[in-house]
């Protein structure tokens, strides 16, 4: 049984000044303990935090109806989103107290499409994590079938807690 929670309003979101004082894999295992709330993107597109190391995290979700486009398949966007999710928190279990990061791009490649509620695992690997850039790769894969969906590269920006 999941423990997560979810943000529910911005005031229930943890405050940067207080997520600075964390480092990225201290806040991840925070969410993933329940101890911190989970992003409401995540409630949003149906995939939940399963899995948090150091350099790595795994999601499991299943695309709703909401996610279709008009031809009767899964929009490219919830593809894109839910392995931004996992790449960018990824990187963010590799940084330190005191940083923080963004993604400054990423690609995407659909291998297959996926069928309505086929339960799937997002997993995203650090592959570089630096002073100032992350490096990391994504996979959509069945949860059943261990079939490829989509794989991700992304490229982040790490940053410097802002001055007063």
């Amino acid at each position: 049984m999941s423990q997560l929670k979810y943000a529910m309003n911005p005031g229930e979101l943890l405050p940067l000044e207080d997520a600075l004082k964390l480092s990225g894999l201290e806040f991840m295992q925070g969410i993933l303990s329940g101890n911190y709330p989970a992003p409401p993107i995540s409630k949003t597109l149906n995939f939940e935090l399963v899995d948090v190391q150091m350099g790595k995290v795994t999601f499991h979700g299943a695309p709703e109806f909401d996610a279709f486009n008009p031809l009767g398949t899964v929009h490219g966007g919830w593809y894109g989103t839910v392995l931004d999710s996992a790449m960018a928190c990824a990187v963010m279990t590799t940084i330190p107290r005191g940083k923080y990061y963004t993604t400054l791009e990423y690609k995407i490649n659909i291998v297959r499409p996926i069928a309505l509620d086929c339960r799937v695992s997002i997993i995203g690997h650090v592959e570089h994590s630096g002073r100032s850039t992350a490096v990391a790769q994504g996979r959509i894969i069945d949860l059943d079938s261990g079939k490829l969906y989509a794989t991700g590269t992304t490229t982040c920006i790490v940053l410097d807690a802002p001055t007063q």
